[in-house]
């Protein structure tokens, strides 16, 4: 195809949605959500289907040690791919787009560009990294942290999850544990395509979000333990109630956060209360804190706010706090060079833009340790997420997935010794002149 051409190349919408629709099928829940745990059988259920798709293709599939699944489309030139992907995981109450869009619609673009006969410069890949959620197996983001090295592959298949299952004997036993080594190859660039997740680009009637970057975030799990006692006859100054000091750290959280100022947010996501009877004064209390913030050091200060707290709230009850830091990850800033292409691209395409960080943590966070990183947002209905509610308008995915498509083929076309000099300058694909 002659390059000129490129820049007219369109995904098709239809094909992206009936997937998204077929896939979601699998582990599907009333309401029309769907519940695929990582490593569970619906889990096996959805890699298999999507895996047939990649075959079907006729990508060059890997599964790595970690159970990441990786499917290439060569390029004129060998060397490093241009990647795209994201996760096909949910939490218990999913939804058909969080992670499954990025993953279908890089499908969708090399489908797109094999079926019009282009071959770009250089490979292009696909891929769905295991338990991004972390809804089973702590931390979130671990299969794609293993693919950039930040967790060995060892320690992760150790990992028991919330139900007691050990993640290499679940690997092991849906038959996902690849033979390609981790970490994995180092993309020459990281595009991921995601459901913004939040209310934002729908209330500014934006239609696509450049990501900026990702929010650090900091999970606790805290366990107050005081003692259980009679409701009716025990003063309220002799009680050791680890209900009510659980209660006092959740409202903590919330003040904490509107005294940092946004974007600070804080959330008690859990709480669980023995003997959790109507009469007793609770025993324990196990509740999991969620800090996130775009910068570092507020970061660092809502923890040492938060464990201060702690500390006086234990003495002045006589109870005793435990905290186990469930997963932390420092804030992370895109490759700016790619969030100014994928800013230009959206724009050339016609969609209006709004730069903005993730709220979320995502795939791409980690990916933006190896190699250029940057994401597109697109608008979720109601701001809805984990739920079985959750939508993206059709043309919303539509408009996403083409600004996929043509980021992913100026990146696949650059020279990379352009890349390094002036890429971040582009307002146009690099084609567009010819």
């Amino acid at each position: 195809m002659p390059a000129a051409q490129l820049t007219d190349l369109r995904v098709d919408a239809d094909r992206l949605v009936r997937r998204i629709e077929e896939l979601g099928a699998i582990g599907g829940l009333e309401g029309g959500g769907c519940a695929r745990l990582a490593l569970t059988d619906e889990d096996r259920l959805g890699r298999d289907l999507v895996g047939t798709w990649m075959e079907d293709l006729g990508l060059d599939v890997h599964i790595d040690a970690i159970g990441n699944v990786v499917g290439t489309l060569a390029g004129r030139e060998d060397g490093a791919p241009v990647m795209t992907g994201s996760h096909i995981d949910t939490v218990a109450t999913g939804g058909l787009y969080d992670g499954n869009l990025g993953v279908l619609a890089g499908l969708e673009v090399l489908e797109t560009l094999a079926r019009a006969g282009v071959t770009t410069r250089r490979p292009m890949a696909v891929g769905y990294f295991t338990d991004e959620e972390g809804a089973r197996f702590a931390p979130d983001m671990l299969g794609s942290l293993v693919y950039v090295g930040g967790l060995t592959v060892e320690d992760a298949y150790d990992v028991v999850g919330v139900d007691g299952a050990v993640l290499g004997e679940e690997l092991d036993r849906i038959g996902y544990r690849g033979a390609t080594p981790c970490p994995g190859r180092t993309p020459f660039a990281f595009v991921e395509l995601h459901i913004e997740q939040g209310p934002v680009l729908e209330d500014a009637a934006i239609g696509i979000g450049v990501v900026t970057g990702v929010q650090g975030i900091s999970w606790q799990e805290v366990r107050v333990t005081g003692r259980s006692s009679h409701a009716g006859t025990t003063p309220m100054h002799l009680r050791r109630d680890a209900g009510y000091v659980a209660m006092r750290l959740g409202t903590f959280v919330r003040e904490l956060a509107g005294e940092l100022g946004e974007p600070q947010v804080g959330t008690v996501g859990r709480l669980d209360l023995r003997p959790d009877l109507v009469n007793v004064v609770a025993a324990s209390a196990t509740m999991t804190v969620d800090l996130r913030n775009v910068s570092e050091a507020v970061l660092e200060e809502a923890e040492w706010r938060f464990a201060a707290c702690c500390d006086e709230l234990a003495a002045a009850e006589h109870c005793t706090i435990e905290r186990t830091a469930l997963a932390r990850f420092a804030p992370v800033d895109f490759d700016p060079r790619v969030v100014d292409l994928v800013e230009a691209t959206a724009r050339r395409l016609g969609n209006t833009t709004l730069r903005m960080p993730s709220g979320a943590g995502h795939d791409a966070q980690m990916m933006a340790r190896v190699c250029p990183t940057a994401m597109v947002f697109v608008p979720s209905v109601g701001g809805i997420s984990h739920n079985v509610e959750e939508f993206t308008e059709p043309a919303d995915l539509e408009a996403g997935a083409n600004v996929l498509l043509q980021t992913l083929l100026h990146l696949a076309e650059t020279e990379a010794d352009d890349w390094a000099e002036a890429d971040h300058q582009a307002t146009e694909s690099p084609w567009a002149a010819s």
